[in-house]
């Protein structure tokens, strides 16, 4: 079966309208979807097992409350969307016929039984229900809202391995196993006894620099902000400024699908921000600022698009996926999804090894180093346009640095994994990924820019990578060196999780 068979063409017009913008959990990461305030039960009211895809009509529209009912790190958002889109693999292999599971080996279920779009549905969502259950509670009342309003009885704990049921349910609490102790600490117990820190660093991570005083202009410096209140929405205390602390740097020793040890990759030194190398230095830092002083309406859209994971990598593999929408089949969707968040993890971890292996400096440090109180020529905030007067010290860049070190780029990292994986499973470059960021619609300037609407389209993935590495120069968040250096290093991970998942789809692993 297709994945559009047996849809009517209203519904496969909804489908090629919003898969792109719904496809963040269906292809390994989150993305804003469905109407607002809509409530998940509300969009599975016509969906059919017999037909139906769960990709696409349940599990898309459900996105909209994680972001509302549990905001994390993109650290820990994408590893539980990994997780989720494991179960899916691992609770429909019995029903496809090669493929083997990765965390739990079920068997291969009659011919008969394979051929149902329901039989593969309801194990992939008593799995991904588990995993809910085992990882992110805090999910769980939505998601049995879906499935109760599909027929669905969430409270059925059957472990029967001939039915969809119970091979769900096994598949699922297989993979909440391996990530109990996969190195990322979600019970928050390592090295405690009492009181546990979920997600808490346990490596002993400390930064050189205080927020307060950089004694060394080449490792990362914490920043300091406002506070903010991340739950319940709304703004932090007034008067209460908060200093950073690296995000979850024990992630470098979890556990990865494609290699055993992080330190087999190669990255060459960040040279270009080593202040004993000072013409390097200072080169990386003009280049910061004369990207702010030419920030473009579109350079902003971009530098926010790419920001928020949900967007930037959530909806890239579903316009890939539109793309070649006609040959791919509810199995073909379940491992092109797999085999991107197998990239996208992997090269992660990868990518937290060399983080704080050279904990470089970030860019907001570097330029108050090199400048001082001295005026330069920059963006001078939100409303102020360029100016040529603002002092080195009070500069910020246009979007809000993250919360560890400069090098390697993150995002340019994971978007190239991404890509890569995704070329290699489709087989071509083709990505035809369309953003209307409408005028006034921007984050750090509401009302201001864009002047008019913008569109970001990128018909090719390499055009995505190229763009998703650059705004963050854009956004003044990392070096020009630093993005260009990220492209390369992240692509290798999308080669390597696309042969490793087709050793488990061929069933050879």
């Amino acid at each position: 079966m297709t994945a559009t068979e047996g849809f009517s063409p209203d519904r496969r017009s909804l489908l090629l309208g919003g898969l792109g913008t719904a496809s963040a959990a269906v292809l390994g990461s989150l993305a804003h979807s469905g109407p607002a305030g809509a409530s998940p039960a509300a969009a599975a009211a016509d969906f059919d097992l017999d037909t139906g895809n769960f990709i696409i009509e349940l599990i898309s529209p459900f996105q909209p409350a994680f972001n509302v009912i549990a905001p994390m790190d993109v650290t820990v958002l994408h590893r539980f969307v990994h997780l989720s889109v494991t179960s899916w693999f691992d609770a429909t292999a019995p029903y496809h016929p090669t493929r083997v599971g990765v965390h739990s080996r079920l068997g291969r279920r009659p011919s008969s039984e394979a051929a149902t779009n329901r039989n593969r549905t309801i194990a992939a969502l008593h799995a991904n229900y588990q995993v809910v259950k085992g990882v992110e509670p805090r999910r769980e009342p939505d998601f049995r809202a879906v499935m109760t309003s599909i027929g669905l009885n969430p409270d059925d704990e059957s472990e029967d391995r001939t039915s969809p049921v119970g091979i769900g349910n096994i598949a699922g609490k297989a993979v909440v196993a391996a990530a109990l102790r996969d190195g990322m600490n979600q019970l928050g117990d390592t090295g405690r006894r009492y009181n546990p820190r979920p997600y808490a660093d346990y490596t002993g991570y400390r930064p050189v620099n205080t927020a307060f005083e950089l004694t060394n202009p080449s490792r990362w410096q914490p920043g300091l902000g406002p506070h903010s209140r991340r739950l319940g929405g709304g703004g932090g205390d007034l008067g209460i400024f908060v200093v950073q602390q690296m995000a979850t740097p024990q992630l470098r020793l979890a556990k990865a699908h494609t290699f055993t040890d992080p330190r087999q990759f190669t990255l060459a030194p960040p040279d270009h921000s080593d202040h004993t190398r000072p013409r390097d230095y200072k080169r990386s830092v003009d280049e910061i600022l004369e990207a702010s002083a030419g920030l473009t309406d579109r350079q902003k859209v971009a530098a926010e698009y790419f920001d928020d994971k949900t967007m930037g990598l959530g909806q890239s593999v579903g316009f890939a996926a539109i793309a070649h929408l006609d040959r791919l089949t509810l199995d073909e969707m379940i491992d092109l999804g797999f085999t991107s968040s197998v990239a996208i993890w992997d090269a992660m971890l990868a990518c937290w090894h060399q983080k704080v292996r050279y904990d470089a400096v970030r860019p907001f440090s570097a330029v108050r180093h090199v400048y001082g109180r001295q005026k330069v020529t920059a963006w001078g905030g939100p409303g102020k346009g360029t100016v040529d007067d603002i002092r080195a010290d009070e500069w910020s860049p246009y979007l809000n640095t993250g919360d560890h070190p400069d090098y390697p780029s993150g995002s340019t990292v994971l978007c190239s994994a991404e890509a890569q994986a995704t070329r290699r499973f489709l087989g071509d470059d083709v990505l035809n990924l369309r953003h209307v960021a409408p005028a006034g619609s921007t984050l750090k300037e509401p009302g201001r820019s864009p002047a008019t609407d913008v569109e970001l389209f990128y018909p090719t993935w390499d055009a995505f990578v190229k763009d998703c590495a650059y705004s963050r120069l854009w956004g003044g968040v990392h070096f020009k060196k630093t993005v260009e250096r990220s492209i390369p290093f992240g692509e290798q991970f999308g080669d390597r999780a696309y042969d490793w998942v087709q050793r488990y789809i061929r069933g050879q692993a």
